[in-house]
């Protein structure tokens, strides 16, 4: 269970630049906003991720852990009670938006969830094809919630990716990378 339900219930008890810092890097042209709502040492590998996904690209946000220990008990809050105001700002102006979590795991696994079912189904046919596990359904992270913040863009539909433990910061990680980039870009492509 989180220890905060809100950010500020968390931002009252946590001081910005030394428990968590937040990046906001904004590319005015594109509609897609890549967030880590849970990074740095809350769900370890995910901020690199992020930055590796969003390159010069895509909008990019993090919410990051600074704390020596307890960053996941201290800092996590729930993916629909996600408020933090520069995230929701710059997602406001998003017609994409895709969450990088991190989730435990031995295997190298990939949960994809989240509303916009045609992302969803292109990511996964370019994660297959990369020879990686993936899965869409029937999984514990869904992220159909309403409020969960991947879905409060402009269309109301986005994309939450699990990474398994042993899948970030692993060799298979670069393929995950280059995968769902060149996915993004190829979707994009078909909206023009």
């Amino acid at each position: 269970m989180d220890r905060y339900h809100s950010f500020d219930e968390l931002a009252a008890n946590h001081e910005h630049g030394v428990d968590y810092r937040i990046t906001v890097i904004r590319q005015p042209a594109s509609p897609v906003a890549i967030i880590a709502p849970h990074a740095g040492h809350i769900e370890r590998g995910t901020s690199a991720i992020a930055r590796a996904l969003a390159g010069d690209d895509f909008n990019l946000y993090l919410f990051e852990g600074l704390r020596a220990s307890h960053n996941y008990e201290s800092l996590h809050i729930t993916s629909h009670r996600f408020d933090e105001p520069r995230c929701l700002s710059l997602i406001s102006d998003s017609s994409t938006v895709v969450s990088i979590h991190g989730c435990k795991g031995e295997d190298e696994n990939i949960y994809l969830g989240g509303r916009h079912r045609p992302l969803i189904d292109h990511f996964a046919t370019h994660l297959l094809a990369a020879e990686l596990d993936v899965e869409t359904e029937n999984h514990a992270w869904p992220g159909k919630h309403p409020e969960n913040i991947c879905n409060r863009g402009l269309t109301a539909a986005g994309v939450q990716i699990e990474l398994s433990s042993s899948l970030r910061e692993g060799p298979s990680e670069p393929r995950v990378i280059a995968s769902l980039r060149h996915a993004l870009l190829e979707y994009l492509h078909t909206l023009d």
